[in-house]
């Protein structure tokens, strides 16, 4: 059953895989853009540019935390936006073509200014593009849960989007470590050369607009099918209200504390593999390329078996089971590392077991998104049971409200840790202290690990399954079908049961 099957909608034809594709790629955008900034900007500002590891750190936290209050302003608006594009198809045009010029700009900052206006410079660009990518993020997310409503047809959207995303990101890194910043035979080029960067923020820029343009064209036959607001005047109080009333959801709240405590992780994660990369585990950028494209083939492998075993398990227990198989990946080697079982740095073995790792951490995490993704969907109908809205993007935008502010306090803890330890600035790989990669190591492993254990505890928490989500399309379908009797009833005996509409769907009555 898809959102056209209620009262007050066409009959939607069926959503065609070139459909899918095309709304999936859209967050090829995003992740290009997250990747850049999570595995790169702090390396790129703190070993290239010259600002200290804090300063960085902390520009990117504060656009985290802008960002995640930002999000909910936009959810909120959106959900209530009428034009003859719908409610989420003028944000996401909008977006493009700022996101694209900041992210730009963000990787050519101006030579020989001060620290202090090289950080508002960074801090600048970086609120821009935190604030134009959730116009265009948030929208199309949160079109999921309009396009189908159907349990497991979510699953698979989610599989190719993910898909998509890993692909556009990967695809971009590997460029990076091969084409734009290729480390020469000479000893020329690498990383740490300026010159690079701007290759890459030009075609990287270039091609986060052109997949925001195609994706948001990809799904504009669409807008006929999709829900339509009430026309209606509310006040600020009763906004408040109505927000609280929507995130007032056992599951969602479950999932938003898992997802605060694993955004932690993943910031952290985010802002010290690099480093780990080149320092610890003392990889070339070749294997560092190489790596990339196992990320592909783990990719695939994610999104492909994730629909699977959905299927089997149900997204609860298939999500916990993949976020502990790879957090047990994510965390073993450097475990193994510091007990001294692991091979040296520089051989074939070592590479070897980093490569069997990366990809079964990649495609279980992957798995993991994607579980998380779709149940974050199915909350959409539970809430509208209970409180009589529809608001994708109100639940869609708080999960990242929690998300990206935790979020930003993990990168904020890397500059922390990378301070504490007395990282070198300008650091070539092999030169490092051991001593110094070890302590580095011994304060990342509890951390990281801690977090990532209270985000999947949480998971238990949440008890959306295929019988209750398929209960509440039910009774949204026994509402719908209510109201619409209701209105087509003469004006001299109403029904004084008919609840008022709100918008293309009247709610069914609201669960205690």
């Amino acid at each position: 059953m898809t959102t056209a099957d209620f009262a007050g909608l066409p009959p939607r034809p069926p959503i065609t895989l070139k459909t899918k594709v095309l709304y999936g790629m859209g967050a090829a955008a995003n992740i290009i853009k997250q990747r850049g900034i999570t595995t790169f900007l702090l390396l790129f500002y703190n070993q290239v540019v010259g600002l200290p590891p804090t300063m960085v750190s902390t520009a990117i936290m504060i656009a985290l935390v802008f960002d995640a209050f930002i999000d909910p302003l936009v959810g909120q608006i959106s959900d209530n936006t009428r034009t003859r594009w719908g409610r989420r198809h003028p944000f996401m045009y909008t977006a493009a073509l700022p996101v694209s010029i900041a992210f730009y700009l963000i990787w050519n900052p101006p030579v020989g200014w001060e620290n202090e206006a090289l950080f508002i410079y960074m801090l600048v660009c970086l609120l821009t593009i935190r604030l134009f990518d959730t116009f265009f993020e948030l929208p199309s997310s949160a079109l999921l849960a309009e396009l189908t409503s159907e349990y497991n047809q979510r699953t698979s959207m989610i599989a190719i989007r993910s898909f998509c995303g890993v692909l556009g990101g990967l695809v971009m890194q590997l460029l990076v470590y091969q084409v734009f910043l290729k480390k020469n035979a000479d000893g020329t080029g690498g990383l740490l050369e300026r010159t690079g960067w701007q290759t890459y923020s030009i075609v990287a820029a270039i091609t986060i607009f052109t997949i925001i343009i195609i994706s948001a064209a990809g799904t504009h036959h669409q807008i006929p099918y999709l829900r339509k607001p009430p026309q209606r005047k509310i006040t600020v109080p009763a906004m408040v209200k109505e927000v609280a009333a929507t995130l007032n959801n056992r599951s969602f709240v479950a999932l938003t504390i898992s997802g605060m405590f694993m955004n932690v992780s993943l910031g952290l994660k985010g802002a010290l593999e690099l480093y780990f990369n080149l320092y610890f585990w003392g990889l070339t950028q070749g294997q560092l390329a190489f790596l990339t494209v196992t990320g592909v083939a783990a990719s695939i492998i994610g999104v492909t078996l994730a629909p699977k075993v959905s299927a089997k398990l149900g997204k609860r227990m298939a999500a916990i089971t993949m976020f502990f198989g790879a957090v047990i990946a994510l965390l073993l080697p450097i475990g193994l590392r510091i007990l001294g079982v692991m091979p040296a740095n520089g051989t074939n073995l070592l590479f070897g077991i980093l490569i069997i790792d990366f990809m079964a951490n990649g495609a279980m995490a992957i798995m993991t998104g994607v579980m998380l993704q779709s149940m974050i969907a199915d909350v959409v109908e539970d809430s509208e049971v209970r409180t009589g809205r529809r608001s994708e993007g109100l639940l869609f935008s708080a999960d990242n409200l929690f998300k990206k502010i935790v979020s930003g306090v993990g990168v904020f803890t890397s500059g922390v840790l990378l301070a504490y330890v007395a990282f070198p600035q300008g650091a070539k790989p092999g030169e490092v202290d051991p001593e110094l990669l070890r302590n580095l190591a011994l304060i990342y492993l509890p951390t990281i690990g801690g977090f990532y254990a209270v985000a999947i505890t949480c998971l238990f928490l949440y008890r959306i399954d295929q019988s209750v989500h398929e209960e509440n399309l039910r009774k949204l379908r026994e509402g719908a079908s209510e109201a619409h009797t209701a209105e087509a009833a003469p004006a001299e005996n109403p029904s004084p049961a008919a609840p008022a509409p709100t918008g293309d769907l009247s709610p069914a009555t609201p669960r205690p």
